[in-house]
């Protein structure tokens, strides 16, 4: 979707920041410098971006800041005007964290959130910004909220029978603790 926006020429950039989380071990200090450390966190987008693009053309597009890929820490205080902008993996952001995100849109800005409500890798204490943003935000004219579910899985055919394994294991334990 992102993609096709630039190329109809409907926005001059991309975007896609991801909160930098670990899904639940700690790897601790990594070496090197800014593009080193973020980059494992990044990865992710990495590999969906060279499934859409070229190599060579993704290149030019990073070298030119027409594609921009970054930690969501380092949006604070941007302002983003005729972007795609993309937050993945939004159920391990905090609520201030999604807010933030949010105000970021400038003039002719679309914004894109996915995240999976059933994969919070936050500590237990802390509440997850998608979560709570779904709530917040469900009533606002020009925001959709999409509810993806198992048979909407692109990955392999497995997935979509291990997530509905995990819905129904997860529906007992909350019906059990009722």
């Amino acid at each position: 979707m992102a993609v096709q926006a630039l190329k109809n020429k409907e926005v001059r950039k991309i975007i896609i920041t991801r909160p930098a989380v670990e899904a639940g071990e700690n790897l601790g200090f990594l070496p090197g410098d800014l593009k080193e450390k973020i980059d494992p966190y990044l990865r992710p987008i990495y590999d969906a971006l060279d499934d859409m693009v070229p190599a060579e053309k993704l290149k030019y597009y990073q070298e030119n800041r027409v594609i921009e890929i970054a930690p969501l820490a380092y949006m604070r205080g941007r302002t983003l005007h005729n972007a795609f902008i993309l937050l993945d993996e939004a159920q391990n952001t905090t609520p201030m964290q999604i807010k933030m995100f949010l105000t970021r849109m400038g003039p002719h800005s679309k914004a894109i959130i996915t995240g999976d409500m059933s994969q919070v890798d936050l500590p237990k204490k802390q509440k997850s910004g998608l979560i709570e943003s779904t709530q917040i935000l469900k009533d606002i004219k020009g925001i959709g909220i999409v509810h993806l579910k198992g048979e909407d899985v692109v990955r392999h055919r497995l997935v979509k029978h291990i997530i509905e394994a995990y819905d129904k294991n997860d529906a007992l334990i909350d019906k059990e603790q009722k």
